[in-house]
């Protein structure tokens, strides 16, 4: 009988890991086999730092074309930043062009599970007290529980595996070909490895411990998270509906509406348990004015000191310019060019028009709509032309007199999320411009181009003479230079304003926040409208407590609509939005040769003091593609090695 053996090498793994963070002091050996680190806690703490970094969290060095941990494309020999799924949904696209349908990262995390097996079935051999095993059994429970949740929300039912298995020779090893499980039961599985977890995990480390490790709150946010992803699957799997073996068997789909009611049920309770019991609460929950909410909410996502009374669990990073390569590299890839810290990418997020619409102004009338930008003095806002260089000038555009002026009464999560034109950022204006309408009406969108103004000025296409001191609209469709927005809008949220990193990749070392208490209450006020089942006056509560964050003053309704609609705003850019699209199976409706849309700022030079005018627009790539699809049989992937490991086969592939 022969194991394979697992090998780290213990100075990388210490760097990268996030809950390596502090609790591990160990000397930096070269690789060491596991049977010598299972000798004593020590070496059990080094293991488990391995294991985590094995976790597939969707994080700053995610890459969903490619994998996670991702730093080096070895195959291509270039660097390859890392960037999440929000890219192939309607929240935004990458400068140089994002389609959408399935990701890509390759994730079949069996290696990894094998290694907390192993992990956990040597565990009792270490001296240690009853105590410490029970909590590190936890934490291995909780690390396989989410390993577990990133195979089924990718392939439905999977093989459940929660031993060592072992290749024997000479034998036809038929033990290692562990059949799919149903959907159902691979939920159920996940959601009791989180119950386990939970019932033996501490309330909280030391710093010494180790404040990156899984608590019983993370793994209850764990569950809540994963209960109503499996909720949601029950309801609506069959708005997509799927044939073959795989559905037949229910290895995909195949729940029931009390399979709906229960998963909903367990969301409640998890949500609710760390609601009550967990002492977190929101980050600045009562600002002071819309400027005050705009800079608290901003700071969640900078690690202010303070902040972690929101924070469930999160990941965290040294400076990785060194060649371990152990930081992420957001603030270089993501800082528009007027601010590019020096990298050869810069200014690569495109936060589409869709959900710069979706944000409420403060009217706050008690209805909580989405407030659509303003464009035109008739009322007409869903006129979206193709090709803004084909632009109707005659149109009734609403003019302004600055670019930020449009913007003025939008909610403050706005401003902390997103860079607008007119944003100030470090210390610039950011300019966002697409064009110019010449004194004569001729049309100059899109071309790098000037034209003088009825005041004798001269005035830009992209609202500048250099490109440096622009953000938007340059090069559309070339490969060559795509660093700047090609929808109007850049991303604010994560970078970090008052820190000037190096222009090198893996320099940025803020934390990524996996669980918030934020995402809890929505989790919860989802489950209580979609069931019926809980506290539906607390769930609008809930709902409320994020709106009066932002400075709103009024309360709406507990509504499906006004939920969703806080979600997007609330979770905008943290990697919510594409799962979501799939849990509900609304992805192919949403996306069926659609274009997503952009905001195009002209300056109009027929006015005597030149105004701004808002172009609304298909996105460049979007119309060159003929629109984005998205195909029923992706909120499935395939499953990988079918030939060898004689798994059945998801639908059409």
């Amino acid at each position: 009988m022969k194991r394979i053996s697992i090998y780290l090498t213990i100075l990388a793994t210490c760097l990268t890991m996030s809950a390596c963070k502090k609790f591990l002091e160990v000397e930096p050996l070269d690789r060491v086999p596991a049977s010598q680190l299972l000798t004593d806690i020590n070496g059990v703490k080094v293991l488990l730092a391995n294991l985590y970094n094995k976790m597939p969290v969707e994080d700053f060095v995610y890459n969903p074309g490619v994998g996670f941990n991702y730093h080096r494309n070895t195959a291509n020999g270039y660097v390859e930043p890392g960037f999440g799924t929000t890219y192939y949904t309607d929240e935004a696209t990458l400068s140089p062009g994002s389609g959408v349908g399935p990701i890509n990262d390759g994730y079949w995390g069996y290696d990894a599970i094998r290694q907390v097996n192993l992990f956990m079935e040597q565990l009792p051999s270490v001296a240690m007290s009853d105590l410490q095993r029970n909590s590190l059994m936890s934490e291995a429970r909780f690390i396989r529980a989410y390993m577990y949740f990133g195979l089924a929300k990718r392939y439905g039912g999977v093989p459940l595996i929660d031993t060592v298995q072992d290749y024997i020779a000479g034998s036809d090893n038929a033990n290692l070909f562990i059949p799919r499980a149903t959907e159902k039961a691979t939920w159920n599985y996940i959601l009791s490895e989180c119950d386990f977890a939970a019932k033996n995990l501490p309330i909280s480390y030391t710093s010494v411990e180790g404040t990156y490790r899984a608590t019983k709150w993370a793994a209850l946010a764990l569950k809540s998270r994963a209960s109503l992803f499996a909720a949601s699957l029950a309801k609506y799997w069959d708005k997509a509906p799927l044939v073959g073996d795989a559905v037949s068997q229910k290895l995909v789909g195949g729940f029931t509406v009390s399979d709906a009611d229960n998963y909903y049920q367990q969301c409640i309770d998890a949500s609710k348990a760390i609601i009550d019991g967990s002492g977190k609460s929101l980050y600045k929950p009562t600002p002071a004015n819309r400027l005050d909410a705009a800079k608290n909410f901003q700071d969640i996502f900078q690690n202010p000191a303070g902040a972690d009374v929101e924070v469930l669990f999160k990941k965290g990073y040294i400076d990785g310019t060194t060649s371990l390569l152990q930081g992420h590299t957001t603030d270089v890839f993501f800082n528009p060019s007027q601010t590019n810290p020096g990298g050869l990418y810069f200014g690569r997020s495109s936060p589409t028009l869709n959900l710069v619409d979706l944000y409420e102004d403060y009217s706050d009338n008690g209805l909580g709509k989405s407030s659509p930008l303003i464009t035109r003095t008739d009322g007409v806002e869903n006129d979206v032309i193709a090709d803004p260089t084909k632009l109707d000038v005659t149109k009734p555009f609403k003019l302004y007199d600055n670019p930020s002026d449009i913007f003025s009464q939008k909610d403050a999560r706005l401003f902390a999320s997103i860079m607008l034109p007119g944003t100030t950022w470090k210390g610039v204006t950011v300019t966002m411009q697409g064009g110019l309408i010449k004194q004569d009406g001729t049309k100059l969108i899109y071309a790098d181009a000037s034209a003088p103004g009825k005041d004798g000025k001269t005035y830009y296409t992209y609202g500048a003479s250099s490109a440096s001191s622009y953000s938007g609209f340059l090069n559309l469709g070339s490969a060559s230079n795509p660093n700047y927005s090609n929808s109007g809008f850049s991303l604010k949220k994560f970078l970090q304003e008052g820190k000037n990193v190096q222009g090198t990749y893996f320099s940025s070392t803020t934390d990524y926040i996996d669980f918030r208490l934020a995402e809890i209450y929505l989790n919860y006020a989802e489950a209580v409208s979609e069931s019926g089942k809980g506290d539906a006056a607390i769930a609008a509560t809930y709902l409320n407590a994020l709106r009066k964050r932002a400075a709103h003053t009024d309360n709406i309704p507990l509504t499906i609509d006004n939920v969703l609609k806080e979600r997007r705003v609330e979770m905008a850019f943290e990697g919510v939005r594409y799962w979501d699209l799939v849990r509900r199976r609304d992805f192919h409706t949403l996306f069926k040769s659609t274009r997503r849309t952009v905001l195009v700022p002209v300056l109009d030079l027929r006015q005597t003091t030149p105004k701004y005018i808002f172009v609304r627009a298909n996105n460049y790539f979007d119309e060159r593609a003929a629109g984005q699809t998205f195909q029923m049989m992706s909120y499935y992937k395939a499953i990988p090695g079918t030939s060898t490991n004689k798994l059945i086969q998801n639908p059409q592939y």
